[in-house]
């Protein structure tokens, strides 16, 4: 036993080949709630099996705060620490003891770090740091997807930072994000003043290939007064700029780019991104100015707001193509070699440094 009594809850349905491994890295915990919403396969039987209270129940109509506060009711009273995540996150060993160090019997809620893609060799890709780590008491989930933790409790929140919690994300890439879209157009429907849902919104329009319903909410998102956090802010513009190119409007989503860099200019992503979208349009210099912008950035940030291919090779690969194309090939070669060493397996990585070795 702990200092603190620490209790893991969740919602699954259809898991069973995540059960199993996810029990395992939650097994340092005191006790772990599992709200399923439907399982039609082994998950309960498996979660079961290694020690989990697993309540069943419908969530009509679906909504992830609903079943989220559902699961969260499963929780003991008498726990300390919640540990809310999803069956195919995996907490690193050690989680336990890293989240007790941290903690304080003022603390309200707890952020650490969380990978959420891995790239094909296995490497980390878009990391960031989460905070579904709470009190028992004084919150509940909101929205009805890309629902957030809402602190409704008395006095103010108190957070704390856990080095050496370690969350990896290991999706299923097999499941739909079908019911994402009406929900957050629900969510945006609820709460038409709320700047998160109209952004979240916004992007999905973009998954879905539909550039004008994106660009339009995203310039909805960007003219709230509430839209504040230049991160969130700089992402919309760069979204925007996505469709725009998609749809074959260059100057005008470069014109997009460059008020992303001047809106955040402590982010790679941008730079990446315009770097990209000069790299297209051949214009060299460019590609080599706002690479080394973005090279030059070298503490990655905290939040969700984090592409994986700004920390990848991308930029040193745009930076060697371009520094070929104007014939300084010697600094090519090195930008080429310092790519290929964040992807050494990629075999285009691998040839453009045989061939400039070769010139």
């Amino acid at each position: 036993m702990g200092k603190y009594k620490v209790w893991v809850y969740a919602i699954c349905k259809d898991e069973e080949k995540y059960a199993e491994g996810w029990m395992d890295s939650m097994s340092e915990a005191d006790g772990v709630s599992v709200l399923d919403t439907g399982s039609a396969d082994g998950t309960v039987e498996r979660l079961r099996g290694k020690g989990a209270r697993v309540e069943a129940e419908a969530v009509v109509p679906w909504r992830f705060d609903t079943a989220r506060n559902r699961s969260l009711e499963l929780v003991p009273e008498d726990a300390d620490i919640c540990v809310c995540t999803d069956l195919d996150e995996l907490l690193r060993p050690g989680w336990r003891a890293a989240l007790e160090a941290a903690w304080t019997p003022e603390a309200t809620r707890a952020s650490y770090r969380y990978t959420w893609s891995f790239n094909p060799d296995g490497s980390e890709g878009a990391v960031f740091w989460y905070d579904k780590i709470h009190a028992r008491r004084g919150y509940r989930w909101v929205h009805p997807v890309h629902e957030v933790l809402a602190w409704q409790g008395e006095g103010r929140e108190v957070r704390v930072s856990a080095e050496g919690v370690q969350l990896d994300h290991h999706p299923d890439p097999a499941k739909s994000r079908g019911q994402y879209l009406p929900l957050l157009e629900l969510s945006v429907a609820e709460d038409p003043e709320d700047d998160r849902n109209m952004h979240y919104l916004g992007r999905e329009y973009l998954y879905y290939g539909r550039w004008d319903d994106a660009i339009n909410t995203l310039q909805r998102h960007l003219a709230m007064p509430t839209a504040a956090w230049p991160d969130e802010r700089c992402a919309s513009m760069r979204y925007i700029a996505a469709a725009l190119i998609h749809k074959g409007q260059y100057d005008a989503a470069r014109d997009w780019l460059l008020r992303a860099v001047a809106e955040a200019p402590h982010l790679r992503e941008p730079c990446v991104e315009l770097a990209r979208l000069l790299y297209t349009m051949e214009q060299w210099d460019g590609v080599l100015y706002f690479t080394g912008c973005a090279l030059a950035i070298r503490e990655r940030p905290r939040t969700y707001i984090c592409e994986a291919s700004s920390w990848g090779s991308l930029p040193h690969d745009l930076r060697a193509v371009a520094l070929s194309r104007v014939g300084r090939r010697a600094e090519a070669l090195e930008q080429a070699r310092l790519a290929l060493a964040l992807e050494p397996s990629d075999l285009r990585l691998r040839r453009n440094v045989e061939l400039l070795e070769r010139e």
